[in-house]
């Protein structure tokens, strides 16, 4: 039930009929509202029950019904006058929750201005309570801190525990762990508290039975099936540059493979070119309405430059081990495809992979970049010397 109540965020942002790269949308559907964007920062005031999903997500204000919240950061300010269910990334939670609070993410966090008047329910790597719990509190982590008062039972599952100074537990302290800990009275009486040895295998069985409730990490197929699209995508991409502009495709190819360095540097001022039309754009006012236009374009360059990049790149490495200078359109795409399916091979290594990626798209768009300032400037044609000989390149 809700994960289909997250997938009616999709359907209300679908039926809103506003580009899904537009700073924020919103949808009303009877007491329900729905935000939806990249980076969504709102102060709310609804009625109802309201959704907010976003790459970055703020929710200030106060929502009268239950208030769920999805992204990869996710920031809680506002009041929640039902229940709250927030997960993402990281999830750090603010604000006061009249009944339940549900959330899960890899790290979790709620602040000392936090109150929970229900049940708190948090799931993560690594989970932190400083926010006030009147009812009881359910953990399931490889690493939690408490350091507020809970004031009915609190049931701990993790590798690590550590308690900090405002920590207090009103009711029944079970906790399990691969060994015991050493629970301090201010934080619960020994005839209060109960261990349960669990190994590391127990934690990582009870944190796939409480996903089941929650929305779930892609799994391997998921993140497969992606790679697959995306591969697919990229050399269909490449087969219709191939096709429709060959030559021009291979000059800018050209460009990469005989002065790379140059290239870069082009690439980092058609970039800052692109970015830089943004504010310019706004600033105009009478712009305002082509600032999703530029967005846009920032976005398809961003993907042309990365092709292109990957391209020139693997077709220098395939000339380079003496492969044919000039091979067939299959070939191309061929040696095209295994350079996109590396690159994100080495997405999994971490800080080489954002390296790997960025260089190929300032090469790319660098190529593209010089390509546009040649139809620019123009061609003044072959340079002769007084004589009238002609000068070589």
């Amino acid at each position: 039930m809700l994960l289909l109540r997250y997938a009616l965020t999709l359907v209300a942002v679908l039926g809103s009929g506003s580009p899904l790269w537009s700073d924020t949308v919103s949808a009303q559907n009877g007491s329900d509202t729905f935000f939806s964007g990249s980076v969504v920062s709102e102060t709310i005031d609804t009625r109802g029950d309201t959704f907010m999903s976003a790459r970055s997500a703020v929710a200030r204000g106060v929502s009268q019904g239950d208030l769920h919240v999805t992204g990869m950061d996710v920031s809680v300010q506002a009041d929640t006058a039902e229940d709250l269910y927030a997960f993402g990334g990281t999830v750090i939670i603010r604000s006061a929750v009249a009944q339940d609070l549900t959330a899960g993410g890899f790290s979790v966090r709620t602040e000392s201005s936090s109150e929970t008047s229900g049940n708190a329910r948090l799931l993560g790597n690594s989970v932190t309570i400083e926010g006030r719990v009147e009812g009881a509190l359910l953990i399931a982590a490889r690493e939690v801190i408490l350091n507020a008062p809970i004031e009915g039972d609190a049931r701990i599952l993790a590798k690590s525990i550590s308690f900090g100074p405002s920590a207090t537990v009103g009711g029944t302290l079970t906790y399990s762990a691969p060994e015991r800990i050493s629970v301090p009275e201010r934080v619960a009486p020994s005839e209060r508290v109960v261990f349960e040895r669990a190994s590391d295998r127990d934690v990582w069985a009870a944190l796939g039975e409480i996903r089941q409730d929650m929305p779930v990490l892609p799994t391997f197929a998921t993140m497969l099936s992606a790679f697959v699209i995306s591969l697919l995508f990229f050399v269909a991409l490449g087969a219709l540059m191939l096709t429709f502009m060959p030559k021009r495709l291979e000059k800018m190819r050209h460009s990469i493979a005989t002065a790379p360095g140059q290239t870069m540097l082009l690439g980092i001022i058609g970039l800052s070119i692109l970015f830089g039309m943004v504010p310019i754009t706004g600033l105009t006012l009478v712009g305002l309405p082509f600032v999703p236009i530029a967005l846009l374009g920032i976005l398809v360059t961003w993907t042309l430059g990365y092709a292109l990049g990957a391209y020139g790149v693997a077709m220098r490495i395939w000339t380079g081990f003496g492969g044919d200078q000039n091979p067939g359109n299959i070939a191309r795409v061929l040696v095209f495809a295994a350079a996109i399916a590396f690159v994100a091979l080495l997405n999994f290594i971490p800080f080489v992979g954002w390296v790997a990626n960025y260089t190929l798209v300032l090469l790319g768009i660098g190529a593209m970049t010089h390509a546009v300032f040649q139809y620019l400037i123009g061609n003044p044609g072959r340079a002769f010397d007084i004589d009238m000989k002609p000068i070589d390149d």
